[in-house]
């Protein structure tokens, strides 16, 4: 029998032998007790290879019918079934779940636009120079396409198939090569717009806007530890990441660039600009110049464009209110005027003041004494009372401009003078490749993101206009036909048809535990030990670790996320930073064994001489950044936290 099999089979008897040990005897055994009987049960059907989502509808019902027979046996039949019901409406009308059918739509369309390919040449070439770059490339290959799909199985299955040989080829160890595909593929489950976060979102009512905003940072801190990894392997051991030959960095250059390079300047600036001004040959076209010329200052003119944004904002003045504009009954004074005429017209003193005049004893002929500053007359209280015309406002002056702008202006005309210092025509090319690969792909995440984090478009709407964008790519890459569309749609509905399903069962599963007590057990227990906050947070953590070996991380957010979430009030935990850390740990979902659905979907594309040991092999060091990072994230809060705070708070 093979050694995955009985790795299983001894991880399901354990789990049974556990819980047969923890329960008190039959005769003892209360709701609660089989509330926590479920719950091992439910691991065992999973890991036999049931399929979660009724799995979890036909336990919920067993066990809810038996909660509701203790109770009332003649309405037990009726109060299940009514529970059934209730549960998948409510998943029914919750607005939240519209948004990963268009989101799993977008990345069918994207993965279907043969997009990868050219992404990863470029990137290739653009990271030639960089140790260990073949691996370097296929990580950030995976990011940008993971954060564009978000489906793990196909961005794995493609760079297998594309960059997995090409890294056999050059000599590179298939551990390390194995560990880079599989990693890499996995950041679709972390990075935005990522389906966990919206089960998270959906499952513990946390803001899914801020959930992205969130992922964002570690996201990016995760890759980067990737590939910082990647880089130090290939410093230390070149042996197992060998730098590519010249031959293999070489880039073919048009027809115009050869006579340009050899006839005035191998370098962009100076080339181009001496064959517009000078004598140049007579088969390179003008217009083909002028192109090219527009392509290599597109990296000064975004620049320009940013800083002239940046300027713009972190100048503008001041609204001050008009002061020719006042409300019925204001002063119309501003308030220089009220401070020097404090003293006229105020309300009067209960004594010595403007009273009114007494009835009897009062001398005709005296006349009360008053000076401008003490009354002012009708007249003028009248004018005064009047609102009066708007005038116009002087020009308002604009703010100075701060240091950090001139800064940070400083450094990118240095930046740029240095690029274009080394811009050869060959990176001129490996440029143009970018331009048709990666920033495509990086415009539309920005306005999916960028619309979503910064309140300008609900989840769902933002999930609709990437659905559009990825349609337009497809167009654009001459991918659109009827069959791409009827494959998507029908890959599409599959996997929203299996969210749901998984959804409506983990909501029957979840009321059928509460049921029966099974979370107040757990809530007493937990609650008994008396742990800090931080205990609750690595044990929390360390569970979730565990549970990412036999299961996975659906399985995790629908069934157990329920358990701890009701916990976090009583130890002061934010459920918005309880979430990255969840999704962030979940990444092992997909790496570790015995599911490790990562590894299957690379073996399955695989030569035959790799084997799924190789591939396990591969992924350890990775799940040990993966561990190492959810350290950064948990002692360094702000990673996760600052972009949400900054924007919502």
């Amino acid at each position: 029998m093979r050694k995955e099999v009985w790795f299983g089979l001894v991880i399901m008897a354990a789990v049974v032998l556990i819980a047969f040990v923890l329960l008190p005897a039959p005769s003892l055994m209360t709701n609660g007790h089989l509330g926590l009987l479920m719950l091992a049960l439910i691991v065992v059907a999973i890991m036999l290879g049931f399929p979660t989502a009724f799995t979890l509808m036909g336990m919920g019902m067993m066990f809810a019918w038996i909660a509701y027979r203790s109770q009332n046996p003649a309405l037990a039949v009726q109060q299940t079934l009514d529970l059934m019901v209730q549960r998948a409406f409510s998943v029914m009308s919750n607005d939240v779940l519209i948004s990963i059918p268009l989101f799993v739509f977008m990345g069918y369309l994207v993965e279907r636009a043969n997009l990868i390919e050219k992404l990863f040449k470029s990137l290739h070439l653009a990271t030639a120079r960089i140790p260990g770059s073949l691996a370097v490339a296929t990580i950030v290959t995976c990011a940008v396409f993971a954060t564009a799909t978000g489906i793990v199985g196909a961005v794995v299955t493609l760079m297998g198939l594309l960059a997995f040989p090409a890294m056999l080829k050059a000599g590179y160890d298939v551990k390390l090569s194995a560990g880079a595909i599989t990693a890499g593929g996995c950041l679709g489950i972390l990075i935005p717009p990522s389906v966990l976060l919206i089960v998270y979102g959906a499952t513990a009512g946390v803001s899914v806007v801020q959930l992205y905003a969130g992922a964002f940072f570690p996201g990016i801190m995760l890759a980067s530890l990737y590939v910082g990894y990647v880089i130090i392997v290939a410093k230390l051991k070149p042996s197992l990441a060998p730098p590519l030959s010249a031959e293999d960095r070489k880039v073919a250059l048009p027809a115009f660039a050869q006579v340009v390079s050899s006839t005035i300047s191998d370098k962009v600036l100076p080339g181009l600009i001496g064959a517009i001004k000078g004598k140049r040959n007579a088969d390179v076209p003008m217009r083909e110049l002028w192109n090219h010329l527009l392509i290599a200052a597109l990296p000064a003119l975004t620049v320009a464009a940013i800083m002239g944004t940046v300027y713009m904002s972190v100048t503008a003045p001041v609204e001050r209110a008009p002061e020719g504009v006042v409300e019925m009954g204001g002063s119309g004074l501003n308030a220089a005027e009220e401070e020097q005429l404090a003293g006229g017209l105020q309300e009067p003193e209960a004594e010595g003041g403007l009273q009114e005049p007494p009835t009897e004893g009062v001398d005709p002929a005296a006349k009360p004494v008053a000076t401008a500053s003490a009354v002012a007359s009708p007249s003028a209280v009248a004018k005064q009372a009047e609102p009066t015309a708007a005038e116009p406002l002087p020009p308002q002056e604009r703010q100075p401009v701060p240091l950090t702008y001139w800064i940070a202006l400083a450094s990118c005309v240095v930046g740029l003078v240095i690029a274009y210092a080394f811009f050869s025509f060959a990176r001129l090319e490996i440029f143009k490749m970018l331009l048709g690969s990666f920033f495509p792909l990086a415009m539309l995440i920005i306005a999916v993101l960028g619309t979503i984090v910064f309140g300008l478009a609900t989840p769902t709407e933002a999930a609709a206009m990437g659905s559009a964008g990825g349609l337009v790519l497809a167009a654009a890459y001459r991918r659109l036909n009827i069959g791409m569309i009827r494959e998507s749609v029908y890959l599409t509905a599959k996997t929203s048809a299996m969210v749901c399903w998984l959804f409506v069962g983990s909501s029957i599963f979840s009321a059928a535990f509460a049921l029966l007590g099974g979370q107040e057990i757990i809530n007493q227990w937990v609650l008994s030990l008396n742990m800090t906050p931080v205990q609750f947070m690595v044990l929390s953590q360390v569970v979730i670790f565990l549970l990412g070996w036999p299961l996975e991380w659906t399985e995790i957010i629908v069934i157990f996320m329920p358990i701890f979430i009701p916990l976090l009030p009583h130890f002061g935990v934010d459920p918005l930073f309880f979430g990255l850390l969840v999704a962030l740990n979940l990444q092992t979902a997909f790496l570790s064994p015995p599911v490790a659905m990562a590894a299957f979907y690379l073996k399955g594309v695989s030569p035959p001489h790799v084997t799924l040991n190789q591939i396990f092999a591969g992924m350890m060091p990775f799940m040990a950044i993966q561990v190492l990072a959810i350290v950064l994230l948990y002692s360094f809060p702000g990673i996760g936290l600052w972009l949400p705070h900054l924007l919502y708070k």
